[in-house]
């Protein structure tokens, strides 16, 4: 049952991220009342667009760890925790592509996959 949800998570996200760009930022980014952040409305659209595939790359996350918990292994909490890495090291990397770095969660999201992997390697 689990594999139908991680299964369930991946397609949603896909459907999210596709349908988000085409239907909902696309039009969102045409207005011209946007907010103006660090001087032009170029950095609302750039955090509203990683934001939201970030979301996706969340959903892929736990559909990982749903796949894991499935069929649990000997080392759960490593193929977990590793997931968790990978999920903040995508974002981070989003983040700081996104946003050219101007956006700075980028700095916490790698600090989090640091510290997932530091956990897995400690261990």
């Amino acid at each position: 049952m689990l594999l139908v949800g991680s299964f369930l998570l991946i397609f949603i996200g896909f459907v999210h991220s596709y349908l988000g760009e085409k239907y909902i930022l696309i039009r969102l980014f045409r207005r011209d009342n946007l907010p103006k952040l660090l001087g032009s409305d170029w950095f609302t659209k750039r955090v509203l667009r990683f934001a939201w595939h970030i979301t996706t790359i969340a959903w892929w996350g736990f559909a990982a760890i749903l796949y894991f918990l499935s069929n649990p292994s000997g080392d759960i909490r490593s193929e977990i925790l590793m997931t968790i890495a990978v999920v903040f090291s995508l974002s981070g990397v989003v983040s700081l592509w996104f946003s050219r770095g101007k956006h700075l969660s980028w700095l916490f999201f790698f600090g989090i996959a640091s510290t997932c992997l530091f956990a897995v390697f400690a261990h």
